[in-house]
């Protein structure tokens, strides 16, 4: 053995980081099991069942290639590490750079030499030179990015003439019977069994429904996905990838993002085969575009921003939350709210809704009503599909809750129920009133917000973009009656009773 690789939960690629040049004959692999993360908190059981399928189908697809493949149940990484070393003391470990900083600062404490991660396109050290004082804005970013990869450029100028087609790609649901995609099922095979048997028997503590096909634990069921997304959603992307209708929950979206995070897919590979399907005809340009700009825009300024902010950036609190995360969030049953209800839900059914219901729900609830950033992090952790850490941390602290005081974005994303009501479906059978501010039906969404603001008027008046809502909130003549009708409101959901 010329070297010994260690492969984690969500680095499962067979071409990237320290597998690239990988060779069978002198390579081996150590996969580990760590009972501490297994046990370390309630995950929602499709999560926890994707990593460790998804893992022991990599085991296999090693093997078959060739390598030796050494599965080590451990109660740390690093312990099943050290395990492996006092059998062959002489081994050199190796592994690409890790997806958190935790197990980065381990895993170079342990001595484990490090293989830049190239399976994201844009180097964790060309981010940082972009803009070593402050993170870039996000649309400068993208503009970058697009000339640099020379995606969807011609002759030096954005296809369409346009960097984004925001306007057109913002449509509220259709009215009407509308004919969304169905979704790919992945029927489950052996492994996928024994994993869940697995889970059940040593009664790791889960929440939600169990595994049901809904995700894919193969690189072959990944690369299905990405063909029927190509197939029946990529040309109706656009438009509606903000619209949260009632009678679909993956509306046009690709489902791909546990997929990449996890290694099975190379955002390179996705970015090239939507390319390809666009160059083919029947793809409009407003669709493509905004299908790329998630990958090769955001995905990468989330994951420069996480490793660009120091090491208290996940700890932030800059606008000094300091209510407990809704008993809501992990019984949907206790609320009244239907977006809330209907979302958490969606959660707990799959792990997974789309990044709508994230951002204008889940976090714009727990922005406005000052709940404890690390409490929502902590749960959007353990309860979505697609999480890691570096996909939360920026995505939580930095976009959902403005916990970092504007280094991430430049404002808070806070809004009411006008725009719920707008760009879901939700309020129609719900028993609050989303133009109401005050009295026993108005909406918490629209009550919580204009309090958010009236809150941190002070602050929140120096900043260019939100002067006009500060300036509002300060002519509310019922302002005080908001104020306490908020409190009451925070109080009612801290208990589950709103």
């Amino acid at each position: 053995m010329n070297r010994l690789t260690l492969v984690p939960y969500d680095q499962l690629s067979l071409t990237k980081g320290a597998m690239r040049g990988a060779d069978p004959s002198m390579d081996q692999i150590l996969m580990v099991t760590s009972r501490t993360m297994l046990a370390s908190r309630t995950w929602h059981a499709q999560r926890l069942h994707l990593l460790l399928s998804a893992s022991a189908h990599h085991a296999v697809a090693l093997r078959q290639r060739g390598f030796v493949v050494h599965e080590r149940e451990a109660a740390t990484v690093l312990e099943g590490v050290e395990e492996f070393r006092r059998q062959q003391p002489s081994v050199t470990v190796v592994a690409t750079e890790p997806r958190s900083r935790p197990l980065q600062s381990a895993l170079q404490a342990a001595d484990v030499r490090l293989i830049p991660d190239d399976s994201f396109l844009t180097p964790r050290d060309e981010f940082a030179d972009w803009s070593p004082t402050r993170l870039p804005v996000m649309e400068t970013f993208y503009r970058k990015q697009r000339t640099r990869l020379d995606i969807l450029m011609e002759g030096g100028k954005p296809a369409g003439d346009q960097w984004n087609f925001d306007a057109d790609n913002r449509l509220p649901p259709p009215k009407g019977e509308v004919s969304w995609p169905e979704p790919l099922a992945h029927p489950l095979d052996d492994i996928d069994r024994s994993v869940w048997s697995y889970i059940v028997t040593n009664e790791f503590p889960v929440v939600g429904s169990p595994p049901d096909g809904t995700w894919a634990t193969t690189r072959e069921g990944a690369l299905r996905q990405l063909a029927h997304f190509l197939d029946t959603g990529l040309a109706g992307f656009g438009p509606y990838e903000d619209a949260v209708p009632r009678n679909t929950w993956t509306v046009n979206h690709s489902l791909l993002s546990p997929y990449m995070n996890l290694g099975l897919l190379d955002p390179d590979e996705v970015v090239a085969a939507a390319i390809a399907r666009y160059e083919q005809g029947g793809v409009p340009i407003a669709s493509i575009e905004a299908f790329v700009r998630q990958i090769i825009g955001w995905r990468e300024f989330v994951n420069g921003s996480y490793w660009a902010t120091g090491q208290d950036y996940t700890e932030r609190n800059q606008l000094q939350a300091d209510q407990p995360l809704p008993p809501a969030f992990d019984d949907p049953s206790l609320t009244q709210m239907e977006c809330l209800r209907a979302t958490v839900a969606d959660v707990h059914q799959r792990g997974w809704v789309h990044h709508i219901p994230r951002l204008m729900i889940l976090a714009n609830l727990a922005l406005t009503a000052g709940v404890v950033p690390q409490a929502l992090l902590s749960w959007m952790r353990r309860m979505f599909v697609d999480a890691a850490d570096w996909v939360m941390v920026p995505n939580v602290i930095g976009m959902g809750v403005h916990a970092d005081g504007g280094t991430m974005m430049t404002k808070p994303y806070a809004s009411g129920g006008a725009y719920i009501n707008r760009m879901t479906q939700h309020c129609s059978s719900c028993p609050f009133d989303p133009r109401k501010r005050t009295g026993p039906d108005a909406c918490p969404m629209t009550t919580l917000y204009w309090d958010f603001i009236a809150r941190h008027a002070d602050a929140f008046g120096k900043n260019p973009r939100m002067a006009t809502q500060v300036a509002s909130s300060r002519k509310l003549a019922d302002i005080a009656e908001v104020r306490v009708r908020a409190a009451e409101m925070r109080e009612a959901l801290a208990s589950g009773r709103l």
